[in-house]
């Protein structure tokens, strides 16, 4: 077991794997940027695409070059992956106890969310035009059909709301510094990338668990149109009262995250 353990480092410590993750890193944070700027399209009503991350890649995807990124990118989410189950696996250097714990549950949880998006890249470079939207609707929509499905996408909803609520409460608190090299930033740069930080995460957080409270909602009300995911969260945001305005602080929030990202290449813990 300990000779496992000692090449499981060995290979987590691979420089090959470290490069790209970094650049995985980058290409994470210009994928939220991007979504940003979709939400801002969804506010003033010029959305192309879902306003999800799978309607981000669909709309690169039009771009010259976009398909190119895109392999780019699915190639680091690969490696951001690996780097997850590895931290799974092994749990994060320095930490003990139930927070070892939670941490290797936390990133058992990215993994898991870095293969949907490099699964989801994969399938717009073969051209599956279905949105992750259109399939989180028409899964909700088959679950509904028994009132045990129904009290399933209530649960997950449930779920995604908790994410979302603990994704702000991570920001706020400013639990993301212990991940990152602080020691090699100057005063100036730490204080940039706390703020960054704290609203990156504060905004994805809030989308997240309203998107969540939607699930619950088309639960109860057994309405599949409400159940697609951060699509459906942020339209709900724009049919409020001054909606264009909170979608437009979402976008500054996400890309506020985007550019966190592209600062963890350089400074997060590999």
């Amino acid at each position: 077991m300990a000779s496992l353990t000692s090449h499981a480092h060995k290979a987590a410590d691979n420089p090959w794997l470290e490069r790209l993750t970094r650049a995985g890193l980058v290409a994470y944070g210009v994928l939220h940027v991007l979504f940003a700027w979709l939400i801002l399209r969804i506010a003033f009503g010029t959305a192309p695409a879902d306003g999800d991350q799978s309607g981000a890649l669909h709309h690169l995807a039009t771009k010259p070059y976009g398909a190119a990124l895109i392999v780019l990118l699915v190639i680091g989410l690969v490696a951001m992956t690996i780097w997850q189950i590895f931290e799974a696996a092994i749990g994060h250097r320095g930490e003990r106890g139930r927070h070892r714990v939670y941490e290797r549950v936390a990133s058992a949880g990215r993994a898991a969310f870095y293969t949907y998006l490099a699964w989801t890249g994969i399938k717009v470079l073969r051209g599956k035009n279905k949105s992750s939207a259109d399939l989180q609707e028409q899964a909700s929509q088959d679950l509904m059909v028994s009132g045990g499905g129904r009290l399933a996408v209530a649960a997950i909803g449930v779920l995604v709301a908790a994410i979302g609520v603990g994704l702000a409460i991570y920001g706020l608190t400013k639990k993301f510094e212990k991940h990152l090299l602080t020691s090699r930033m100057t005063a100036h740069v730490r204080r940039v990338v706390r703020r960054l930080g704290e609203v990156g995460y504060s905004a994805k957080g809030g989308a997240y668990a309203v998107a969540g409270a939607l699930l619950v909602l088309a639960a109860v009300t057994y309405d599949p149109d409400k159940a697609r995911g951060l699509d459906a969260a942020l339209r709900a945001m724009a049919d409020q009262t001054y909606g264009s305005w909170l979608l437009a602080a979402t976008a500054l929030g996400i890309a506020a995250y985007g550019l966190f990202s592209v600062v963890q290449a350089r400074y997060r813990k590999v």
